[in-house]
């Protein structure tokens, strides 16, 4: 009898664990059932996702091949992994597998950052191409982006002599201009000369004038001259405070007579030198004090200082005069631009030209209070 209980309790618990092995089994399956679900929709979103990716890859693929502008794609070792037809056209070879220096080696620099020369090949000429250079941070590489810009470049050399070709011709107009106005003089006083009851007083008068016109004639063509020669002949070691107490001393003469006051403030310190032509930076300072005191009334004051600064010497020519206008500030070096009667617009030129030749530099500008200020720097010797 107790061994029939004991069996019938083995069975009672046998069934009980078989019941919860079902019911667990079966939500097991249930379970089953939703990730197989899950993962069909994974999957057929993931296929999507393929087919997606492989038509834009293609649609990717259309465009770098329609791009006018070569791609190319560098590992991180800077081999060449991948090319677009417009690069291999450019490069006239198919470059993939190379490294990037070593095709590099085979292009020309030009004068602008990141322009280069492409050799001629073959048939194909020679080609101008810009490179850009974007990184690519997750892969290492880099993305380089070649423009051929050999078309630009003609148009621009094109469109650079053509502005070359109406300067000259706007020169050359100003140039006939300047010339003519003392050059009629000088021929009509000369005429006067064949009357036969001139008396000899008036005769010697024409004489003067026509003289006095040819002189005139004569001082523009000398600086039409020294604009298109330039007057920078040999270079020798200067004394900047030298040079401008000889300045100094050739127009203090002319300052005195017309009652203007010369300022000088040559605030050095030490010996400066300056590598430079005596006669003209000489005559580009006189120029500028000259140009101050046309411009300049009674008791007016113009000065001329000089200081150290950045490895040059600046020299300042300052007046109290009208100033500059705009259209004057950005005209004011070009030449035959003058606003003096009677001037031939070379003056200022001539000055930028010298400049420009001892490696210096010149700027116009306007002082605070009033007046016209011109800057000259030359580098220290």
């Amino acid at each position: 009898m107790h061994d029939q209980q004991t069996l019938e309790q083995a069975f009672a618990q046998f069934n009980a664990v078989s019941g919860q092995l079902i019911d667990a089994y079966n939500q097991l399956q249930g379970q089953v059932n939703v990730l197989n679900a899950q993962l069909d929709e994974a999957n057929n979103e993931l296929r999507r996702q393929l087919s997606n990716n492989a038509a834009l890859a293609e649609r990717l693929g259309m465009l770098l091949e329609a791009l006018p502008a070569g791609v190319i794609e560098l590992l991180a070792d800077g081999r060449v992994q991948t090319e677009n037809s417009a690069a291999e056209a450019m490069l006239g070879a198919s470059v993939r597998g190379r490294p990037w220096p070593e095709v590099l080696a085979g292009f020309q620099p030009t004068d602008i950052d990141n322009t280069f020369l492409l050799p001629r090949c073959g048939e194909q000429p020679a080609r101008r191409i810009t490179l850009q250079y974007q990184d690519l941070p997750e892969l290492g590489g880099q993305i380089v982006l070649l423009h051929d810009v050999t078309h630009l470049h003609q148009l621009s050399s094109e469109l650079a002599q053509q502005q070359k070709l109406a300067s000259m011709g706007s020169m050359a107009a100003s140039l006939a201009h300047q010339l003519r106005t003392p050059l009629a003089t000088a021929m009509l006083y000369t005429a006067n000369l064949r009357q036969p009851s001139l008396g000899e007083v008036e005769r010697e008068r024409f004489i003067d004038k026509s003289l006095a016109r040819l002189k005139a004639l004569e001082g523009l063509i000398q600086n039409m001259l020294s604009f298109v020669r330039g007057q920078v002949c040999e270079l020798e070691l200067l004394d900047v405070a030298g040079l401008l107490e000889e300045v100094r001393a050739v127009v203090q003469p002319h300052y005195a007579a017309r009652a203007v006051r010369l300022d000088c403030d040559f605030a050095l310190g030490e010996p400066v030198r300056v590598a430079g032509d005596r006669k003209a930076l000489a005559g580009i300072l006189v120029n500028l004090l000259e140009n101050a005191l046309h411009f300049s009334a009674e008791d007016q004051c113009v000065g001329l200082s000089a200081r150290l600064e950045d490895g040059a010497v600046r020299l300042c020519v300052v007046d109290e005069g009208p100033g500059l206008g705009d259209e004057l500030l950005e005209r004011v070096f070009e030449p035959f631009f003058t606003t003096r009667s009677g001037g031939t617009g070379l003056g200022l030129a001539i000055v930028k030209k010298v400049v420009e030749e001892l490696h210096g530099s010149v700027r116009a500008g306007n002082r605070e209070g009033g007046g016209a200020c011109f800057e000259v720097r030359l580098p220290l010797a």
